[in-house]
């Protein structure tokens, strides 16, 4: 289902009889760098022009009642008696756990949210549901708390609760995007740039494969430990070296006899190759070369499929599709992997034409009619 903004708050005023605040947080895409969030490497988010509403009031109790329009579902509980549950209640739990346990003075509350953020799309709605959420709290309780530091809540607030280790990307480009700009992000010091995305004659088009995923606990979690036994070869080889960041590519591969596992060392390669990757894309983007912008994001989408293993034969088959054409001059998957989106740079006059025949010979091969959304860059979370 998809919810405009008047309509969360007309379901709010239903359900609490009383007037809210409206705010909204936006999902994200990620041009490149994926799966460096939690390596310690750069990526380039930007928040987008779909997400998530939430309507909101204090209610004077200590209790918490919360209504997913999304999902049709309630939650009810006092500030005292959080506790982990399931679903999507554990990303509300989570950020009033974080909020509670950092002292800040939150009283009870009511809210309604819900958007037009496509679930399991690889749009990152469960960060636009906690920094909506722990942003709306900020503004309602005046608690005070900086953007970045919302960010980081929210990503505690995910480690804790729904139990995925994420890294830092999805919250920080929900919360600090920039209407037109990308973010690059130092995910190791959350020093940022805001870079100019001049798409000039193209436009971001995100395609749907509709193979839905569940990273909870799961193979992202996987890649995470990989990543992390695999540094830990490489730090004796180079002891010196504190991230993956202070290793190349061609040092991993000078050193690929020191790995026993096959997989963790493909990983280690793609995460060296993608880190230094993205600090070219940024020069790129710098330089307003976007056609050279795009054959990086073919190659982030190659090492991601054949190193660090989190695509899967819809993905793979939809990039496939978009090398055919000469007017789309990058895709890749984006997110966490095993199912949802590519994101593609088409060129404007052609989207429409180029997006169907592609959605035809997706439905030939799998029976699946991909959705396909055209993207505008967007102001990271903010009130209405």
């Amino acid at each position: 289902m998809i919810f405009t903004g008047h309509e969360i708050a007309d379901i709010f005023k239903e359900k609490f009889s009383k007037e809210p605040k409206l705010f909204f947080s936006p999902g994200r895409i990620n041009l490149i760098g994926e799966h460096v969030d939690y390596n310690d490497g750069f990526v380039m988010p930007a928040a987008i022009d779909k997400g998530v509403y939430f309507a909101i009031a204090p209610n004077n109790t200590d209790f918490i009642n919360v209504f997913s329009a999304d999902m049709q579902d309630e939650l009810h509980i006092t500030l005292g008696g959080i506790h982990k549950m399931s679903g999507w209640k554990n990303y509300i739990l989570g950020v009033a756990d974080q909020l509670i346990q950092r002292g800040y003075p939150i009283g009870g509350f009511d809210v309604a949210f819900g958007g037009n953020l496509p679930v399991g799309a690889g749009l990152s709605s469960s960060a636009a549901v906690e920094c909506g959420l722990a942003f709306a709290l900020n503004e309602t309780f005046n608690l005070g708390i900086s953007r970045i530091d919302i960010a980081v809540i929210c990503q505690k607030a995910e480690h804790t609760y729904p139990g995925v280790q994420c890294g830092i990307m999805d919250q920080f480009a929900s919360v600090m995007g920039k209407q037109n700009k990308v973010l690059l992000l130092d995910c190791n010091t959350l020093h940022y740039e805001t870079l100019p995305f001049n798409a000039n004659d193209y436009t971001i088009v995100l395609i749907n494969s509709l193979v839905h995923h569940s990273l909870d606990g799961g193979e992202y979690n996987v890649r995470r430990k990989q990543s992390e036994k695999g540094l830990g070869v490489l730090k004796k080889k180079f002891p010196s070296a504190n991230t993956f960041r202070d290793i190349t590519p061609e040092q991993v591969i000078e050193n690929e006899k020191a790995f026993d596992d096959r997989d963790v060392y493909n990983r280690c390669l793609y995460v060296t190759e993608e880190i230094a990757r993205t600090k070219r894309a940024a020069g790129l983007l710098k330089a307003d070369d976007i056609e050279a912008f795009g054959k990086l994001m073919f190659a982030t989408h190659d090492g991601l499929s054949r190193l660090y293993d989190v695509s899967c034969e819809e993905l793979d088959f939809l990039v496939t599709l978009a090398k055919q054409h000469a007017e789309i001059i990058g895709a890749r998957m984006m997110g966490g992997g095993f199912g949802g989106c590519t994101i593609n740079l088409i060129k404007k006059e052609k989207v429409v034409e180029i997006t169907e025949l592609m959605q035809t010979q997706y439905e030939q091969k799998f029976g699946i009619h991909a959705e396909v959304y055209v993207m505008s860059l967007s102001d990271g979370t903010h009130a209405l």
